[in-house]
């Protein structure tokens, strides 16, 4: 039998380029398939909750937005030990040290991956809330998916050009297209967080 991959995209979508991994996945899905050793995963901001996804898989690909000290918009590629230090860096959001615990877990329990590679882009703009991936971020998807294609090929995982149906995805509701088409303006909509919570002037 073949080897089994986790496609993983995580990250918090609703702060513009903090969604790069999810969209990445989300993406992939669309475009690429993948036969039913690999699963396509939403991780969002899980945690610990994705530990029984990295036990079922012996690769995997992560996509995120990661701060690597970088010019905005750099695709980064990151693989094995390696990955948990960049992860953790310098922590942009709760999520990254959240997904750092969730590779300590794995390994000290003896089923983490056994090859991981990380596929982060160094965001634009975090600040946003509601907000849309920034051009230079947006730019990186495709590139970063045609990397994780690659590695997974050189692996003995191929893809061919198709969908790949995944029930861990985000609802088609939160689609890119969607999301995006549909965001009220700035006079509408607080860009930096709850405006019920902000003091008045």
């Amino acid at each position: 039998m073949g080897r089994t991959a986790l496609i993983l995209g995580i990250g918090n979508m609703l702060w513009a380029d903090e969604g790069f991994g999810v969209r990445c996945v989300e993406d992939l899905a669309a475009t690429l398939q993948f036969g039913p050793e690999v699963t396509v995963l939403d991780g969002g901001t899980q945690g610990l909750y994705l530990l029984p996804f990295l036990e079922a898989a012996d690769i995997m690909v992560v996509f995120d937005a990661v701060d690597y000290g970088l010019p905005a918009g750099t695709l980064k590629v990151v693989e094995g030990q390696d990955v948990p230090a960049f992860m953790g860096a310098k922590k942009m959001s709760l999520h990254q040290t959240g997904f750092q615990d969730v590779i300590a877990t794995a390994t000290l329990m003896g089923y983490c991956p056994e090859e991981v590679v990380l596929i982060g882009v160094q965001p634009v703009e975090l600040e946003d809330y509601g907000g849309s991936l920034r051009p230079a971020v947006a730019a990186q998807v495709a590139p970063a998916i045609a990397i994780a294609r690659d590695w997974l090929a050189a692996r003995g995982i191929h893809a061919v050009p198709g969908r790949t149906h995944s029930i861990d995805l985000a609802d088609p509701a939160l689609r890119r297209d969607v999301y995006e088409g549909e965001r009220p303006s700035q006079t509408l909509a607080c860009r930096s967080g709850d405006a019920r919570f902000f003091p008045a002037d």
